[in-house]
């Protein structure tokens, strides 16, 4: 701890849930060195950005945050920036060359050495190997989503050849943490008041293949489901390939894994998985879908496509649109192709024009914004078990929360018109409304009666603006 003056620190994590828990330990290293966190950039003395290297976009939004918090060296109170993660790990030497104005680099597994960068004890350049670090649950965290539920991160790395992924050579080969640990840090984290666990990798169903007793992923899962206070448990980022029955029947069976399936498909077209060195075809991504959903009672399935990789014809692109509009994902995100040096994509010709897989990708967000309306107005007049996450964005007077099928931050809410709750707590509401992303809901009593403060009646439905993304 330290002994002098209190200082301030801020940050600021870009990219994905596994970025948001790298700088989780981030904020458990600022605290045990005795910093405090500041929520404005402005007041503070210290700035980390957690940046994103993975696709152009992401690259050029980590460099305009840097250039933004670095004016805060002339015209705020910081006097040292801190760039840490994937673009710092990817690019160093010429981030060190083009941005004079940071202090610090950090790359992404060198999220401990932020300690010597505090005590004043580091140089400029600590970007190191990125096989060298794998979170543990002994390592300080300190959570920053709000509400009960926390991302866990099981596993490090990737051992895919995805011809469009750089992670690999971000990040390093899979590094899978032992159930005893990842255990652990669950028992913390409930202890800490959080319910739901989500778990993040970069390949998640090959979890433990890199360990000496190869555990499986459902051995993890369930042991997971032991833990006392832990409610819900959903799994993100499961590669499409057969999934293992008994890790299946924990979704169709266990009361606290949660039958929700985010999976990355990718494409549909067998020449385009091919091009993407996804190692199966189309029939087979129509075999899984159906295999899952038959086996897998109220199953919610998310999935993501790339659009716009070399290559990608408009037939391609049609047998993509039959295929989303086959399946009826229940979530769905698009990216559009980012052409990445030292990815294998990058030396294939047949570009697609940028401008093409824009509107492809709007094509197919169109589609799917139908296919998610349509889904969450039938369970209109339903009853759901909503994870209650704290007051709502759209009145101070509500609550809002998530059924099982919505994941933190990705999937859409369900806000809650009435009643009290704390959160953490799990209700029965009825849905009452439904939007393109979004529910509206009443909370249950116990006894399935409308909840409502002892003396007060029934009041008049309030309009509630519901979320209509484009």
């Amino acid at each position: 701890m330290r002994d002098a003056r209190e200082q301030t620190i801020h940050f600021v994590s870009l990219g994905c849930a596994k970025n948001r828990v790298d700088t989780e330990v981030m904020l458990g290293v600022s605290d045990a060195e005795g910093y405090r966190v500041v929520t404005s950039p402005e007041e503070a003395e210290i700035i980390v950005v957690n940046t994103c290297g993975f696709i152009g976009p992401a690259k050029k939004e980590s460099i305009d945050t840097i250039l933004e918090m670095a004016q805060l060296k002339d015209q705020g109170r910081c006097e040292r920036l801190v760039v840490a993660g994937c673009l710092s790990q990817r690019y160093p030497e010429e981030l060190a060359e083009q941005l004079p104005e940071v202090d610090h680099f950090l790359g992404s597994s060198d999220m401990l050495e932020l300690g010597a960068v505090l005590r004043r004890e580091a140089g400029r350049m600590l970007v190191g190997n990125p096989a060298k670090w794998t979170l543990r649950a002994s390592d300080p965290r300190r959570l920053s989503m709000s509400g009960p539920s926390a991302y866990v991160k099981i596993a490090e790395g990737c051992n895919r050849s995805c011809s469009f992924c750089a992670i690999p050579g971000i990040r390093g080969k899979q590094r899978s943490r032992a159930i005893a640990d990842v255990v652990e840090e669950a028992q913390r984290l409930a202890e800490q008041g959080v319910v739901e666990l989500n778990l993040v990798s970069q390949d998640t169903i090959a979890y433990g293949r890199d360990l000496d007793d190869r555990p499986k992923l459902a051995e993890l899962v369930e042991a997971l489901g032991d833990v006392p206070g832990i409610r819900w448990i959903r799994l993100h980022y499961l590669y499409p390939e057969s999934l293992d029955d008994r890790l299946v029947a924990l979704m169709a069976e266990h009361e606290k894994i949660l039958p929700y399936v985010d999976m990355p498909l990718q494409h549909a077209s067998d020449a385009m998985l091919r091009r993407m060195r996804r190692g199966h075809g189309g029939a087979r991504l129509r075999k899984l879908v159906d295999a899952l959903r038959e086996r897998i009672p109220h199953l919610v399935f998310r999935t993501t496509f790339l659009v716009g990789h070399p290559g990608e014809t408009e037939a391609d692109f049609e047998e993509l649109v039959d295929f989303v509009r086959w399946a009826e994902f229940d979530h769905l995100g698009v990216f559009t192709y980012s052409p990445e040096e030292g990815t294998r994509a990058y030396e294939m010709g047949d570009e697609v024009p940028a401008a093409v897989a824009r509107k492809r990708q709007r094509q197919l967000m169109s589609i799917q914004r139908k296919i998610s309306r349509e889904k969450l107005r039938a369970r209109i007049g339903t009853e759901i078990e909503v994870l209650v996450t704290g007051p709502s964005e759209e009145s101070e007077y509500l609550l809002e929360g998530r059924y099982f099928g919505q994941a933190p931050e990705v999937d859409g809410k369900v806000i809650l018109q009435n009643g009290v709750a704390r959160p953490g707590e799990i209700r029965r509401a009825l849905v009452t409304n439904a939007a393109d992303y979004d529910l509206l809901a009443d909370l249950l009593t116990p006894e399935g009666e409308w909840d409502a403060p002892p003396g007060s009646r029934r009041p008049r439905k309030r309009k509630v603006r519901l979320r209509t993304l484009a």
